[in-house]
């Protein structure tokens, strides 16, 4: 039995659900923990799913959740609540004797990282490594679909962030990338190594743009915060977003360590990187 959390999906990339579903394609058991018994619980009972509804900072609802699991998939949204989650998701899955938690983790997740969301990620890594579940942590880029959701608010007319020229490079995957890396790292019988970054794609935000078929805007910070307190409603995802382009413009054109491409899909993906452009004509 794998438990996947996130399983109802979302729309910043809801890679919960996708592993889900990748799962189920390969015939394997799957407990979907949900946050609500509402239509996308009822379309996971018709994929094949055993579906389990609770709030994941709470050990009453983790803790039998994780009851005859033998790894699991921990992902958590933008919002406040991740290292409570993590606390309970760990505790649970030690107990439960748990042998693999597949957790999605941001790229440049370390203790000195450039946003509050980043550094935390970090320390809920380390508390999955202290619990002893044979943690492996997805360090993932920004999604395609954060560009998306951006560019869908302006009624897809335009591409506004506070990265200034369109030369600033971004490191990109698509949450299906992501998803599939999980389910092939939480299917594979030998050993994985801890840390898996997964990015499928280095890009200008210019580039981005011109992918999803508008114009960049490169906006003041202070404009960006407003219209972002618009688009997510959510304190906590502004304030990491902010950070998060705010270190992007800041790197801009130069080198960084972790801005390149990683075979981490190909080899538990099983098959190149989607690339933005594909990506949009999917859409």
């Amino acid at each position: 039995m794998i438990l996947v959390t996130g399983a109802a999906g979302g729309p910043q990339g809801g890679t919960g659900r996708q592993v889900v579903e990748l799962l189920l394609q390969r015939g394997e058991q799957v407990r979907a923990f949900v946050r609500a018994d509402d239509h996308r619980a009822g379309q996971l009972r018709k994929l094949g799913a055993e579906v389990v509804v609770g709030d994941l900072r709470e050990i009453t609802s983790v803790r039998p959740a994780m009851r005859g699991v033998t790894r699991a998939y921990f992902t958590y949204p933008v919002t406040a609540g991740l290292l409570d989650a993590t606390a309970v998701f760990a505790a649970a899955a030690r107990e439960a004797g748990v042998e693999r938690v597949v957790e999605v983790s941001q790229l440049d997740a370390s203790p000195e990282a450039g946003t509050p969301r980043m550094r935390r990620h970090w320390l809920s890594e380390q508390v999955f490594d202290w619990a002893g579940v044979g943690a492996v942590h997805l360090r993932a880029a920004v999604f395609f679909e954060n560009l998306a959701v951006i560019a869908a608010a302006s009624g897809d007319t335009e591409l506004a962030m506070p990265l200034g020229g369109r030369d600033t490079l971004v490191p990109l995957v698509a949450a299906e990338d992501v998803a599939r890396v999980g389910a092939g790292v939480l299917l594979e019988p030998g050993p994985v190594d801890p840390v898996c970054l997964v990015t499928g794609q280095m890009a200008s935000v210019g580039e981005a743009a011109d992918a999803l078929g508008v114009p960049y805007v490169d906006v003041p910070p202070q404009e960006w915060e407003r219209r972002a307190m618009e688009i997510y409603r959510d304190a906590y995802a502004v304030e990491h977003l902010t950070h998060l382009w705010a270190l992007f413009r800041f790197i801009g054109t130069g080198r960084h360590p972790l801005y390149f491409v990683t075979d981490t899909i190909e080899r538990y993906g099983e098959r190149a990187p989607m690339t933005l452009a594909a990506f949009a004509r999917g859409r």
